[in-house]
């Protein structure tokens, strides 16, 4: 009984160990092709970087609310001390869509603002806007929209 119970015990480690899976390095003969990022302002997930300005120099974008993504976050660079004005455009006119709230560089934020927004920066760094809907009114809005982000420097400032 006892070199049975060893016996089966024996089969029953040996059959539990698993081999090694060796793989072999296999050159291949194609080149390395090297994607160009060009840099849009384009929405990916709940976030949209504004990495680059239109020939009026203003930051434009669209995006997209739903039940998926209530909010959207827009992340953009600030130079130099100015004034950012931001308007939201969604396709229809009346709309529960607007700039919840402004995260300085320093982490302090303001809002919430309508759907245009008109405040000072005085901070270099990244600034992060959060669009959403009014929690106090009706209807929140699912859809898409248009958003245009303009920085002016201070006129004193050179």
């Amino acid at each position: 009984m006892k070199k049975l119970v060893i016996l089966l015990t024996s089969l029953f480690l040996f059959s539990c160990q698993q081999k090694e899976k060796t793989s072999i390095p296999v050159k291949t003969t194609e080149p390395n092709v090297v994607k160009e990022v060009k840099e849009e302002n384009t929405q990916n997930g709940d976030t949209i970087f504004m990495n680059s300005k239109n020939d009026k120099e203003v930051f434009e974008a669209e995006g997209s609310l739903d039940s998926i993504h209530p909010r959207l976050y827009v992340k953009f660079k600030n130079e130099y001390d100015g004034e950012l004005n931001g308007k939201i455009i969604p396709e229809t006119e009346k709309a529960n869509i607007r700039f919840n709230q402004i995260i300085f560089p320093d982490k302090t934020s303001d809002g919430p603002f309508g759907s245009e927004l008109k405040i000072n920066v005085k901070q270099k760094g990244t600034y992060i806007l959060v669009i959403g809907h009014s929690q106090m009114a009706e209807n929140p809005y699912w859809g898409k929209f248009k958003i245009q982000l303009e920085t002016k420097k201070n006129a004193n400032v050179q």
